[in-house]
């Protein structure tokens, strides 16, 4: 195997790994926090009760379905067209007889 390509293939494992090390570092701390408990403030005074208000609104059903059906024939028609520019290129290297 030619050298050149041993090292852009370790390069690209070294890239690919630092990227995935610095995505973990920075969710890490989101991932690791906890909500302080509330305790008696100064002097014993306890903080009054947190009000939970009712969240109303959000993404539809159908629009989650139309976004993952879009997502799903956006990878379908990539991989088509991958997989067609392979075998075009494995049939353009084979000799002619």
């Amino acid at each position: 195997m030619n050298p050149t390509h041993t090292i852009r293939r370790l390069a690209s494992i070294l890239a690919g790994l630092a990227a995935a090390a610095l995505a973990l570092a920075a969710a890490a701390p989101a991932a690791l926090a906890r909500p302080v408990p509330p305790g008696p403030g100064p002097a014993g005074i306890v903080p009054a009760p947190a009000i939970h208000t009712i969240v109303v609104g959000g993404m539809p059903g159908w629009q989650i379905t139309l976004i993952a059906a879009g997502a799903a024939a956006l990878a379908a028609v990539l991989a088509l067209l991958l997989a067609r520019a392979w075998a075009a290129r494995r049939h353009a290297l084979a000799p002619t007889a």
